[in-house]
């Protein structure tokens, strides 16, 4: 286990609520290995698990994989709100697999990225999915970026990112013919990869290993249960239960979440604190004419400015052969909105509500209105907090980093919750 893991460590109090009966057809919709909590027919029961994760993206695909291969006796499942998994941030990202050069040293940032990012080149090779080493130049085009580039450097060698050299002009025209710039960091472990593609295997290998994958559930509530299910066998074994909006119900044991865009309101479903809370930016990028992407062999990036929390604008070779020019960071009007008009009352006063810095891409929030930079696990007390563990904040390199956030995950479970 990373022993720097932050907590918020008492948030949660004790859940609200009461348990209702099995929902119709509850149980008709897994795919894998069920426990139905009825001594009646399918179509009255309940399904139960040893352990849920709440969302079908990279993070909680991948934990679930490895929480099933760490455990193949218990019963796992995923539930995700759409008919498809990982099509929100894991199927909407540039696909790059970052080196973990720009994170504080010590962070989980730095650590998961570098440790994640060989994972991931491993597990693509293991698996046959197609990747490009295709590097990364890191460019100062101006006298007054040197020294952050070369500070930049060190940090890099920091975090134990292998490969790093600063570059001169020579050698970035060797590298990249049609880029100038006075001076580079060569990092030529980052790559590109397509990160839906990789969720979706994690997913076949958990379903392969007995796991259950339920879609188009999407979560409103989760409770203790104040009694026992009519008739049931194991009683009180199951004491979670999270409903859809559908009325239909799941039993579990315990709760994993990774709800990405939407981990502060899961969070509070279960009687935790909002904050961190999450405010969505949207990136748009530009495509380069197809004739014109000759011009860009692999990724190139500015300086980053240490006033601001993102990398700046870049070019990022794709997996089908298209150059991406950006992205930006605008406000979204909702947590779901790739399209400029796209609008939510409710997510627009949630962002309203927290007064963030003016122009910057917000993942994260605290109460404070500070930007929240590191990945936040939430663990709470009382009778539900002791048996939910709560993915709060993961952003980028999240999905570079899903493979070793799933294994300290893993761990965490197998410690909190005494499996």
């Amino acid at each position: 286990m990373v022993p720097a893991l932050r907590y918020l460590v008492g948030a949660c109090g004790r859940a609200r609520g009461s348990f209702a009966g099995g929902s119709p057809g509850a149980c008709g919709f897994a795919s894998g290995r069920l426990r139905p909590l009825c001594g009646g027919s399918r179509s009255a029961c309940t399904s139960s698990f040893d352990i849920v994760i709440v969302g079908g993206g990279i993070v909680g695909l991948a934990s679930a994989r490895a929480l099933i291969l760490r455990h193949p006796s218990l019963s796992i499942g995923v539930l995700e709100k759409e008919k498809d998994l990982a099509v929100h941030q894991t199927g909407h990202n540039s696909g790059v697999i970052h080196s973990g050069i720009y994170y504080k040293p010590e962070s989980l940032k730095a650590k998961l990225c570098v440790q994640g990012a060989a994972l991931l080149y491993e597990y693509c090779q293991q698996k046959g999915i197609s990747y490009k080493q295709c590097g990364k130049l890191i460019v100062a085009v101006e006298q007054e970026e040197i020294p952050r580039l070369q500070s930049l450097y060190e940090k890099g060698l920091q975090n134990g990112v292998q490969g790093l050299r600063l570059i001169q002009q020579e050698d970035i025209k060797k590298k990249e013919p049609y880029c100038r710039g006075l001076m580079a960091i060569d990092c030529p472990h980052t790559g590109i990869v397509d990160y839906r593609q990789v969720a979706l295997s994690f997913a076949q290998d958990f379903q392969e290993a007995g796991g259950s994958v339920l879609t188009n559930f999407e979560v409103k509530d989760i409770e203790m249960a104040k009694e026992s299910p009519s008739r049931s066998i194991d009683g009180m074994q199951y004491p979670i239960v999270i409903k859809n909006t559908k009325g239909e119900e799941i039993r579990c044991q315990y709760v994993v979440t990774c709800a990405g865009l939407y981990s502060d309101r899961i969070s509070e479903l279960s009687g935790c604190t909002p904050d961190p809370r999450i405010v969505p930016f949207r990136g748009d990028y530009l495509l380069l004419k197809p004739e014109k992407c000759y011009l860009v062999k692999g990724n190139i990036y500015p300086v980053p400015d240490s006033r601001f929390p993102f990398l700046g604008v870049h070019f990022t070779p794709r997996m089908d052969g298209s150059i991406w020019l950006g992205p930006n960071a605008v406000l979204a009007f909702k947590r779901e909105g790739y399209r400029p008009f796209d609008f939510s009352a409710t997510d627009v006063m949630d962002i309203i509500i927290n007064r963030g810095p003016a122009g910057v891409r917000a993942q994260a929030l605290d109460r404070d209105g500070n930007l929240v930079e590191d990945f936040v696990f939430d663990a709470g007390v009382g009778d539900i907090g002791n048996r939910i563990l709560h993915v709060r904040n993961a952003p980028s390199p999240a999905a570079t980093s899903s493979i070793a956030i799933s294994g300290m995950i893993a761990d965490e479970v197998q410690q909190r919750f005494e499996l």
